[in-house]
């Protein structure tokens, strides 16, 4: 039980502020999302975590920042690492975290921290989140998801300056760009089931959430507000989700092969096969031109 005119333990806080986010109608199309994983107070450098750290289905917030945070900013964190969640990003984008881990994690917090400062201003709540100081947030980002702003964030000049054009800086301790530390290696040693299962799981909530808010504002809202669809409809390109997937998939070295001698035992004059894994060698996709095809599904097909 939480003790009214008592310093709140940063464990306690935590518990506040979920419950006042999942007990917040404006919010509580989230609340299922946050109840996925593990939400815990960790000691600050906890794996590397400085300020928070999600690997796609837990979350990790440093004792050592929750202190330097508000209520309103403490709330906008724990929402921040639910996106991570929500939008499958540690899992999506891999790809593009193996080709640069640093604007990887800046693309992410870009998209992120735009709905939320987005929501926030529209839905009728100001200033029940309020994003930390330390975070990424810049306009010309707008409407576009994480690959895209990736291609559009310059290289690395040396000085881990960033973008240059954010109205936000880093966490302050080294890293200056994210506002929080991303898990690709814990997320990529979940299995292709553990990640299927967590995938439903997400759409399961985002379902329930979606009946849960309805049920909260009453039909004389029309439903889901703009802000809210955007968050429970979250649009991925299909490119992003099919290149994770045959990644994940073609991964594992697991037979040995002769077309391709081990150059490893070369110099010893010994000769062994290699280790390969299935590739991918043409994708077809089938046109699909039945009734629940309208005229944009089918233009996406053909082109």
């Amino acid at each position: 039980m939480l003790m009214i005119g008592k310093t709140l333990t940063e464990e306690q806080r935590l518990t506040k502020a979920m419950a006042d986010i999942i007990g917040n109608n404006n919010y509580i199309a989230i609340a299922g999302i946050l109840m996925m994983g593990e939400h815990k107070v960790v000691e600050h450098g906890f794996k590397g975590c400085r300020t928070a750290m999600t690997n796609g289905l837990n979350a990790w917030y440093s004792r050592d920042f929750i202190r330097t945070l508000s209520d309103a900013e403490f709330r906008f964190l724990i929402m921040h690492e639910s996106y991570h969640v929500l939008y499958r990003h540690l899992t999506t984008y891999r790809h593009l975290y193996d080709a640069d881990a640093r604007k990887a994690n800046m693309a992410c917090d870009y998209v992120i921290n735009l709905k939320l400062v987005d929501f926030d201003r529209e839905c009728g709540d100001k200033g029940f989140i309020v994003m930390p100081k330390v975070g990424l947030l810049d306009e010309q980002y707008r409407g576009l998801d994480s690959a895209q702003v990736y291609n559009l964030l310059p290289e690395d000049d040396g000085q881990g300056s960033g973008s240059g054009e954010g109205e936000g800086g880093g966490d302050g301790e080294g890293d200056g760009e994210s506002l929080d530390h991303h898990d690709w290696d814990g997320a990529d040693e979940m299995t292709a089931e553990e990640k299927a299962a967590i995938a439903k799981e997400i759409d399961q909530a985002i379902r329930q959430g979606i009946i849960a808010h309805n049920k909260a504002v009453g039909s004389e809202r029309g439903g889901l507000d703009r802000a809210l669809e955007e968050l429970v409809e979250p649009e991925v390109d299909w490119r992003e989700v099919l290149r994770e997937f045959v990644r994940a998939t073609c991964s594992a070295k697991d037979a040995s092969s002769w077309r391709r001698v081990n150059r490893r035992y070369l110099s010893s004059d010994v000769y062994m096969p290699s280790m390969v894994g299935e590739a991918v060698g043409h994708l077809v996709i089938g046109v699909d031109t039945s009734g629940s095809i309208a005229g944009r599904e089918l233009s996406e097909f053909l082109s």
